[in-house]
């Protein structure tokens, strides 16, 4: 049966348990964590940020897009977050508002993207949501970022994804790499180890969608799209 990519569900709610104010921080050093010895459940909140220190020493807040741009980029710029997915039963494609494919919470494939920030202008940047509660369903996630417009670098730009379970610490990935100007980056790869996600730090960057594809073997066949 095919997967229905032009609905968009609402944002499912969080969970209702203790939530521990701990911050994990994936590193070269410390790579990877399991969602259930952080107490994961429910929904997995995956959140695309960053912030920026102007030349004057302050901090900039804003939405991620805006802060990329920055106050004196003049726009133009626009980045996207986006999964991969392949399922239990051997089903894989890609979750991004590049094509509409927003994904589904509640069905297959149990990720879902909840808008597309073109402009920059909120403030909590760019959200997927992953249905813990369907990790059997779930082979393999891979979260990834990418430049859709504009000259942004993520080198320039000190972003910062959080994954988020309803239970349990932030897991964070910086993308302090170099990135050598290429637009896209494989941020974390989440593996279903036996009714368990390990989240793994990548922080790989990549020139674009088939480079992604056959550097982590999704087999994938891509065409040109728009939004």
């Amino acid at each position: 049966m095919g997967i229905d990519y032009t609905k968009r569900p609402s944002t499912p709610p969080a969970g209702s348990g203790p939530v521990s104010l701990s911050k994990v921080t994936l590193t070269k050093a410390a790579p990877s964590v399991s969602l259930s010895k952080q107490g994961g459940g429910g929904r997995l909140h995956v959140n695309l940020n960053w912030n920026q220190n102007p030349s004057g020493g302050q901090q900039q807040k804003g939405g991620f897009l805006k802060r990329v741009l920055g106050a004196a980029a003049g726009g133009g710029a626009d980045l996207d977050l986006a999964a991969l997915f392949e399922l239990a039963d051997g089903r894989s494609g890609v979750v991004q508002a590049l094509g509409d494919a927003f994904g589904s919470f509640d069905g297959p494939p149990y990720v879902n993207l909840d808008a597309d920030d073109r402009t920059g202008a909120t403030a909590g940047g760019e959200n997927l949501y992953v249905n813990l509660a369907q990790i059997g369903q779930i082979r393999r996630l891979l979260v990834f970022a990418f430049i859709y417009q504009g000259v942004a670098s993520f080198d320039q730009a000190d972003a910062v994804v959080t994954l988020t379970p309803a239970q349990g610490a932030p897991i964070e990935v910086r993308l302090d790499e170099q990135a050598g100007g290429a637009r896209m980056c494989a941020i974390a790869l989440l593996t279903n180890t036996g009714n368990d996600f390990t989240v793994s730090r990548e922080v790989r960057y990549v020139s674009g969608h088939r480079e992604l594809d056959q550097a982590y073997g999704w087999g994938l066949n891509w065409t040109a799209g728009r939004k």
